[in-house]
């Protein structure tokens, strides 16, 4: 099986291409940059063919993929900077790469009759309510720019295509990138303490464990919507933080705020990122391990 992945710069195109070798499938990366511009870790993205492509270019995007001539493309590429999103001068281009950029791919990947893997968000939702979103819910009302471009995307996916997979995930973190571990591991070693909103709730997702349901998926044909995060509960920000301190073993007090209180962001974000998985397991695919199990792993992973 010949698998094009793209945004492998990123970080789940990163863990993607690892698992592709792993299980000894050929796998050709793809993303903006002229060569590989990545972590160096040795990772397969760095033995393993790659290949710039701008997916906004119709024509780039159409002769690159033919020349491949995947069976699977799995398409990571994305604008994902929420609040720069929302600027003004930024909408057209977040919604060139998010809907047409994914449109451009999937149409050839119709021509070519190859699968397809699209990556979206718990975004295209309203974030209201306490139930989990279930992943054939059609009641989307995004709330930020970065949120309706990624359900354009979705639904230019499900519109040209039948054998696409449309995987929704939520507040990802991966060795190859910014995240949010990231972020308070480093913001705790120069602060006492750090204030993390407690009124959005929702579950972490390793890339490292979704690449390899990712890969799991491509080699069968139960096409579909599905929602993937780690296991282990729902939980807000503000625990994420504190269990993230704790496996470090740091001292940083970590202070609960609402998102009023906070009030950093541009963009709005949901307050229920709830993902319903039982769809997984209705089709056989292994539930991801539990977010605390991730954590422990990849804090050592990445040696923070």
């Amino acid at each position: 099986m010949k698998v094009f992945v793209t945004g492998v710069g990123g970080q789940l195109g990163h863990d993607v291409m690892n698992e592709l070798y792993a299980r000894g499938y050929e796998g050709v990366g793809s993303d903006l940059a002229q060569s590989y511009s990545g972590i160096a870790d040795g990772s397969a993205v760095t033995r393993m063919p790659y290949v710039s492509m701008d997916i906004t270019d119709t024509e780039a995007v159409n002769t690159v993929i033919d020349q491949i001539h995947p069976d699977v493309v799995v398409h990571c590429a994305a604008w994902t900077a929420v609040d720069l999103a929302e600027d003004a001068d930024k909408v057209d281009k977040v919604r060139l790469i998010n809907a047409k950029g994914t449109q451009n791919i999937a149409d050839v990947c119709k021509r070519l009759d190859c699968k397809m893997v699209y990556l979206s968000t718990d975004y295209v939702f309203d974030g209201q309510g306490t139930q989990p979103w279930l992943p054939d819910c059609k009641d989307y009302r995004p709330l930020n720019v970065y949120g309706q471009t990624k359900l354009e995307g979705e639904l230019a996916v499900a519109n040209t295509l039948e054998k696409y997979f449309i995987v929704r995930i939520a507040w990802v973190f991966g060795l190859n990138g910014k995240n949010f571990i990231k972020t308070m591991i480093n913001l705790g070693k120069t602060h006492d303490s750090v204030r993390v909103v407690c009124d959005q709730i929702g579950t972490p997702t390793y890339t490292l464990d979704l690449a390899h349901l990712l890969v799991d998926m491509i080699e069968t044909e139960k096409y579909g919507y599905y929602h993937a995060t780690n296991e282990g509960g729902y939980i807000s920000w503000y625990d994420f933080a504190c269990e993230i301190f704790r496996q470090a073993g740091m001292t940083t007090k970590v202070i609960p705020v609402s998102t009023q209180e906070y009030g950093l962001s541009k963009a709005a974000r949901p307050f229920n990122s709830r993902l319903d998985k039982s769809k997984l397991t209705e089709a056989g695919f292994n539930l991801l391990p539990t977010w605390q199990d991730a954590l422990g792993r990849y804090l050592k992973e990445a040696q923070l």
